[in-house]
C-alpha cells in the first residue's frame, strides 16, 4: 500500500520559511544556510536523510515552492529553482489557481500544475507513483493542510538549532495529532520521525 510521507526542515520555533520570498530569496528573510546546515556543511553525516527526500514516485508542492508569489501567474522562462536537473526525478504536481502546462526537465521530473485542489493533487499522485510513496515536499502551508486532512501516513522533521521568530510557522492552525517515533541528532539538526495519528 502506498504511504504518503512528508518531509520540511523546521526552526526551533517551529517556522519554515521566512518573510518576503521572491525569485532572488526562495526562503524570504531566511537565509538557506540558517536553516539547512546540515545540508550543505554536514552533509556526510546526513547522508540517509538527504538521500530520502527524494527517493519517491511522486511529490506535492505549494505554489510558492516552485516559484515565489509576484503580480503574474507565471512567468513563461521560469522553471523552478533547481536548475536544468531538478533532484526530483519524477512528476511533481504543483498546486496552484493559475493553469499552466507541464514542464519536462532533466532526469525525469515533469512539473504538472493542477488546479482543481489538494484532493485531486493527491490522487494523481498516488495513481502515477505506482508502487513507490508519495511525498508532500511543501511549502509550510500545503504540509499543513495535507496533516489536517489526515492525508499524511509519516511526517519527517528536521529541526535546526535556530530561532526565527517570524514567517510561516508548521504549528499555526495543526489539527493533527503526531506520534514520535524516532530521533536522531547531528551536528547541525535533529531529526524527528512522527507517524501521523489516524481517526
Amino acid at each position: 500500500m502506498v504511504s504518503v510521507d512528508a518531509h520540511m526542515t523546521l526552526s526551533l520555533d517551529g517556522f519554515g520559511t521566512g518573510l518576503n520570498q521572491s525569485r532572488e530569496r526562495p526562503f524570504g528573510t531566511v537565509e538557506p544556510e540558517h536553516l539547512h546546515r546540515w545540508m550543505f556543511e554536514d552533509a556526510e553525516n546526513n547522508r540517509a536523510e538527504i538521500d530520502a527526500i527524494c527517493n519517491y514516485g511522486a511529490f506535492i508542492m505549494g505554489r510558492n515552492m516552485f516559484a515565489a508569489p509576484g503580480p503574474d501567474a507565471w512567468e513563461d522562462e521560469w522553471k523552478g529553482w533547481w536548475g536544468p536537473n531538478p533532484p526530483y526525478h519524477a512528476p511533481v504536481f504543483v498546486l496552484t489557481h493559475h493553469a499552466k502546462p507541464p514542464i519536462e526537465m532533466e532526469g525525469g521530473t515533469v512539473f504538472h500544475f493542477v488546479t482543481e485542489g489538494p484532493e485531486v493533487a493527491m490522487a494523481r499522485a498516488k495513481q502515477v507513483a505506482g508502487d513507490r510513496n508519495v511525498v508532500i515536499a511543501g511549502g509550510v502551508s500545503t504540509l499543513r493542510h495535507y496533516l489536517n486532512a489526515g492525508a499524511v501516513d509519516m511526517l519527517h522533521l528536521q529541526i535546526a538549532p535556530v530561532i526565527l521568530e517570524r514567517g510561516e510557522r508548521l504549528w499555526d492552525g495543526l489539527n493533527a495529532i503526531l506520534e514520535p517515533i524516532g530521533a536522531r541528532a547531528t551536528r547541525f539538526a535533529t531529526h524527528m520521525d512522527y507517524r501521523v495519528a489516524k481517526g
